[in-house]
């Protein structure tokens, strides 16, 4: 589709974000991240905005030099992750940020396209080379099928810097890992990202540890019970997050680490 690669504007684990035309941007994934991977957030993110959720609009795909592209809607304003970066806003008032855009996602009914939990980690076993032992793999399946099902819908990556604050209020970007799940699942991903990943690279591991007990703390009270009881419900989902990091090979100096703390997660749960 008409465009041409302009400035770029973002980056993350998987892909970059360039100026495109006027209004567009393009999210060109990096070179060797499977086509499928980009065309499953294409349908996520026409399911969820065609449900209600504030996210982009998509105008189309191309594929530049063999990379995959999502050509979107051009979103005006800083990201929450700036924001808290340059004391802008405190950790807390992010955390509340991302809470009350967890707690809306939670009370949508998830559109048919996204899939389950299960779903997804049985798609990701098939296409793993080796990043997760046999053994992880089987337990973790076994630990899924052991959890209450929950049926809501999760953005599984609710990090500042997936929210854009807009003059329309925050939109949320980056919907690669969407899937059904208990809000529990979310709230996993929350911590792990913020609390054992972002650490690493961050230029102050205190933010994105702050930021996560804001956002915890906050959506328990958003949704009346003790920050303990989150906790605790939280906690089985844990060993799942670690595995969809280990596949997704993020940060791959933790992986050994992550690794660990799935096994002992694992243990906990027998």
């Amino acid at each position: 589709m008409q465009g041409s690669l302009g400035e770029k504007i973002g980056e993350g684990a998987f892909s970059e974000a360039y100026a495109w035309a006027p209004g567009q941007v393009v999210k060109l994934f990096k070179a060797g991240v499977s086509h499928l991977l980009g065309r499953h957030e294409v349908r996520m993110i026409r399911a969820v905005r065609a449900a209600g959720v504030p996210v982009p609009a998509v105008f189309g795909e191309v594929t530049l030099d063999g990379r995959f592209g999502i050509v979107l809607e051009r979103l005006d304003g800083p990201t929450l992750w700036h924001l808290s970066r340059t004391g802008a806003v405190t950790f807390e008032q992010a955390g509340a940020i991302v809470a009350a855009l967890a707690m809306s996602l939670h009370k949508m009914p998830p559109p048919p396209e996204v899939p389950s939990m299960r779903e997804y980690m049985e798609s990701e076993l098939r296409h793993d080379d080796g990043k997760v032992p046999k053994h992880i793999a089987t337990d973790i399946l076994a630990l899924i099928d052991r959890l209450p099902t929950g049926d809501g819908l999760c953005h599984c990556d609710l990090s500042p810097g997936n929210v854009i604050m807009t003059a329309e209020g925050p939109k949320l970007v980056d919907w690669t890992f969407a899937m059904r799940g208990a809000a529990a699942l979310d709230l996993a991903f929350l911590h792990v990202i913020l609390s054992e990943l972002a650490p690493e690279i961050a230029d102050n591991p205190e933010r994105p540890r702050a930021t996560n007990a804001a956002a915890q703390s906050e959506y328990a009270r958003l949704a009346g019970i003790s920050l303990a009881e989150l906790t605790a419900a939280m906690e089985p989902y844990l060993p799942i997050v670690r595995t969809f990091v280990v596949f997704g090979n993020v940060v791959p100096a933790l992986r050994e680490r992550l690794i660990q703390r799935i096994e002992a997660g694992l243990r906990s749960e027998d």
